[in-house]
């Protein structure tokens, strides 16, 4: 039996919003490929969800705002009458479970493949992913994207806000914009992927366009407190490369200028509470910020990530995001409360391959 253990400040409630949080312990969204081949999330889905709805918050696994920001096979979306049903029939199990969540939606851009699309992917600039990528078809090589014009952006933009729309029907909280891990939003961000020399590339303000342009038309669309913004400076994740000036310039800005537009939270991917970036981010940043930190590639740390979810709380993170301590162990929420020995991945092929095994068969103190 666990030991009952000191009270955790992670434990502590939390406010978000209207939302009354019952701890600051926050789901990161993680894509598990376990949609159905056309995007709709499944009843194994909704079973994943139910038994993590203990946690402060669940920001679900990515949804794709239209078709061709597609990026893997099984994943989410949220563009289809059929999708909205099948996230409400998620929501309603976790909301009676006493859960809260909140959509995320994204879009690959250069992320994608024509054999998961059935599209050429779309990227500010017709630079190719420099790996391959995985297809319904095996895994291939990248297709260099095609340039957006202005009407592939104005589109890209309605296309967000109209999801955020279908999120809000299908039952979630509010949603989460995801310009981080090398998608679409973070693209534009990136020097290295963002070539133009219209109004949107060039200076870190022409390239940050297209992320508050989003903002403002789901904002616009569904509120403030229901928005979220996920980002994630210096991640090579995806092909991406920014300098540390670069970082250093357009992160806090852009921190700023979403400030002013009153979203609900900012959330920093592969956060370091010690480093220069994220004291400005904090320093920029007036409301909820959710710091999701870096955490051992191969392994679960033994605490469940305790440890390293309290020095983000205590670098000034309000609430903290986990993600492979929750694939792990659903009750991870009631392990950190009492201490008890939390599951390791046991096996990381199992991540992104669908069905139970290594999904919703982690086994809980409970049994």
């Amino acid at each position: 039996m666990p030991t009952q253990n000191t009270t955790s400040p992670l434990l502590a409630p939390a406010r978000l919003a209207d939302l009354d949080l019952p701890n600051r312990l926050v789901i990161a969204p993680m894509t598990r490929n376990r949609a159905e081949p056309s995007g709709t999330a499944s009843l194994l889905m909704a079973e994943y969800y139910v038994q993590r709805a203990s946690a402060g918050l669940i920001i679900a696994e990515a949804s794709t705002p239209n078709k061709v920001g597609r990026t893997y096979p099984d994943i989410a979306a949220l563009y289809e009458p059929e999708h909205t049903q099948g996230w409400l029939r998620v929501n309603q199990r976790v909301t009676a479970q006493g859960g809260r969540m909140f959509a995320q939606i994204q879009h690959g851009g250069r992320v994608g493949h024509p054999d998961t699309s059935g599209l050429t992917p779309l990227a500010p600039s017709p630079i190719a992913l420099p790996d391959p990528i995985h297809t319904p078809t095996g895994r291939r090589r990248a297709e260099t994207p095609r340039r957006m014009d202005q009407d592939d952006i104005d589109a890209t933009i309605a296309d967000f806000a109209a999801t955020a729309r279908r999120a809000v029907e299908a039952g979630f909280a509010g949603v989460e914009i995801h310009a981080a891990n090398g998608y679409l939003l973070h693209q534009f961000l990136a020097p290295n992927t963002n070539r133009r020399t219209d109004g949107y590339g060039g200076t870190p303000a022409a390239r940050m366009r297209v992320v508050l342009e989003v903002i403002d038309a789901v904002i616009a669309e569904i509120g403030a407190d229901r928005v979220g913004v996920r980002i994630s400076p210096g991640n090579t994740v995806n092909g991406i490369t920014e300098t540390d000036q670069d970082i250093d310039t357009l992160y806090p800005e852009l921190a700023a200028r979403l400030d002013e537009r009153g979203p609900a939270y900012l959330h920093v991917a592969f956060a370091d509470p010690d480093s220069r970036i994220w004291k400005r981010l904090r320093s920029h940043w007036s409301r909820t910020l959710i710091g999701n930190p870096i955490l051992p590639a191969d392994a679960i740390p033994a605490d469940g990530g305790r440890a390293a979810g309290e020095r983000m709380l205590q670098a000034g993170a309000d609430l903290v995001a986990l993600g492979r301590p929750f694939l792990a162990n659903p009750d991870l929420v009631e392990r950190i409360r009492t201490g008890a020995p939390v599951n390791p991945v046991r096996d990381k092929y199992l991540m992104y391959v669908g069905g139970a095994t290594g999904y919703t068969d982690y086994p809980t103190l409970a049994g």
